[in-house]
């Protein structure tokens, strides 16, 4: 080959090498200048340390913070446990009260039933007994020492003359003494003399004769009978009793019949009261005159549940079922 072309290629080749190292080192310095961070950014070697110290503090600072925060969760956690602890101790607490309960509400209920028939039981004790009195009176206003102490044979005597009562068959008593001790002092008042007839018809025929024609006169003696009730009975009587100026005060009719029932009449409707306190109660309705008897309280119909309270019985017979009894005050007489 001519040496002219040999020198020509070689002269164009590293001038092509030439080119491409300036390229290389141009893309080299332009790299490096795009990686390197601005002046501004740079820092030294102390702030870079400062920073590294303060973000290590936060750190710390942020552990500690999170190691106090564990702690107080141990202790919520334990406090919780303990809470929950109590609350199971209550809920056993409360179950046992709450079988206690129902222990003692079924034991009042039990007490209540039998309060209640312990009364219907005594309700009929005192019926009972009542009706085992009811051949007796009392006599009020003998004196003391009379016909020595035969007393049956002096009433058997007396009686007839002083109520002019041709009894027949005549009287006879199954006994017959006086209440209480001896009189030592003459000048005390006689004691009563509580006699038990033989017949029923001729104790209530003694006893509406003096109803009808007041106490008795033996001389200058006054001689009252009453008829001998249970000491209940007699009780509720005498609270009856007690009303009866408020009823004249009120303009109401009234009567009190055997055993312990009172009867009203006012404004042409009438009403029985078995019990003092209803009819007191009824009492305090009649401040208004043109009240009604039907607003007034109305008295139960079956038997009290409370103990001593008397049991509202239905009547043995009302005055409208005799239209021939003439009403006053204990004229009535039982129905067996």
């Amino acid at each position: 080959m001519p040496r002219g072309k040999t020198a020509g290629k070689a002269s164009g080749k590293s001038a092509r090498q030439l080119l491409f190292s300036e390229a290389l080192r141009q893309q080299k310095h332009s790299s490096t200048a795009d990686s390197s961070p601005p002046p501004h950014a740079i820092m030294s070697e102390d702030a870079q340390g400062v920073s590294m110290d303060r973000i290590l503090q936060e750190i710390s600072a942020v552990g500690r913070k999170l190691e106090g925060m564990d702690n107080a969760m141990v202790a919520l956690t334990a406090e919780t446990r303990s809470m929950l602890l109590e609350i199971a101790g209550f809920q056993s607490q409360i179950s046992g009260l709450d079988h206690r309960v129902a222990a003692v509400e079924s034991q009042v209920a039990l007490q209540t039933d039998r309060d209640q028939e312990l009364f219907h039981l005594r309700s009929k004790l005192t019926n009972l007994e009542d009706r085992r009195r009811r051949n007796n009176i009392r006599f009020l206003g003998f004196p003391e020492g009379i016909k020595g102490t035969d007393i049956l044979s002096y009433l058997r005597d007396t009686l007839p003359k002083l109520t002019d009562i041709a009894f027949d068959p005549p009287l006879e008593f199954q006994r017959a003494h006086r209440l209480g001790l001896k009189r030592q002092n003459g000048k005390d008042r006689p004691r009563p003399i509580i006699a038990c007839f033989l017949r029923h018809g001729q104790a209530r025929q003694l006893l509406q004769t003096s109803r009808m024609q007041g106490p008795l006169r033996l001389g200058s003696l006054e001689i009252r009978l009453s008829a001998d009730f249970s000491k209940e009975t007699a009780d509720r009587r005498r609270a009856f009793l007690s009303l009866r100026p408020r009823l004249r005060h009120l303009d109401v009719k009234f009567g009190l019949f055997e055993p312990a029932r009172m009867w009203i009449t006012k404004n042409g409707e009438s009403r029985t009261f078995y019990d003092p306190e209803d009819l007191k109660t009824f009492q305090e309705g009649l401040h208004d005159p043109k009240q009604s008897m039907e607003s007034a309280t109305q008295p139960p119909q079956t038997y009290r549940t409370k103990p001593g309270e008397w049991a509202n019985r239905k009547p043995l017979r009302t005055p409208m079922e005799d239209q021939s009894q003439t009403i006053k005050p204990g004229a009535e007489t039982w129905r067996d």
